[in-house]
């Protein structure tokens, strides 16, 4: 199984490329995106945020039929919906690193995250919050809230902390 790499986002791209993961994995099989995560790549300009950001209704046919990637239309509008979401943040808080520090909590983040971003619930953020190291709540208290049963998540914070043993979740403040 591939546990995609966490990651020291240096850019907004590295951040795009995260969050559309994350929106394009939710209710589908992890190998998947996986196998077509080279096309996505081509597909969404290896996540240029500017250049994702101006996608036009054209592009977003030219995708929603193309049989290399994940042809939700919905998902596709919505990433170019988060690339200029990304944007207007950067520009807001002087940085989109500050936007994320900026939240006393890991809670308030989530939430503002959530109202903010297309496609993005509590398990996406959680999932993006953790692979760009942002802090996070312990998994096993965090996943508690959560209604479901989830292994597939457990599995893939398991590895990626035993790759990584620097991967304690950092603290902020009431996490």
């Amino acid at each position: 199984m591939a546990t995609p790499e966490r990651i020291n986002a240096k850019s907004l791209d590295d951040y795009l490329a995260v969050i559309t993961r994350a929106v394009f994995q939710a209710g589908l099989r992890w190998a998947l995106i996986d196998a077509k995560w080279p096309a996505f790549q081509n597909a969404f300009a290896n996540f240029d945020t500017k250049k994702v950001s101006s996608f036009t209704e054209a592009d977003i046919r030219r995708l929603a039929s193309d049989e290399t990637i994940i042809r939700s239309e919905k998902k596709i509008r919505g990433t170019v919906q988060n690339a200029q979401m990304l944007l207007a943040l950067d520009r807001e808080f002087g940085g989109f690193k500050i936007y994320l520090t900026s939240f006393e909590s890991y809670d308030a983040l989530s939430l503002d995250i959530g109202k903010r971003f297309a496609f993005l619930g509590e398990m996406s953020i959680y999932y993006v919050l953790f692979w760009v190291r942002e802090p996070v709540p312990p998994f096993d208290e965090w996943i508690e809230t959560i209604p479901g049963n989830h292994p597939r998540m457990r599995e893939m914070i398991e590895l990626a902390a035993n790759q990584d043993l620097s991967a304690k979740p950092a603290s902020r403040r009431n996490v």
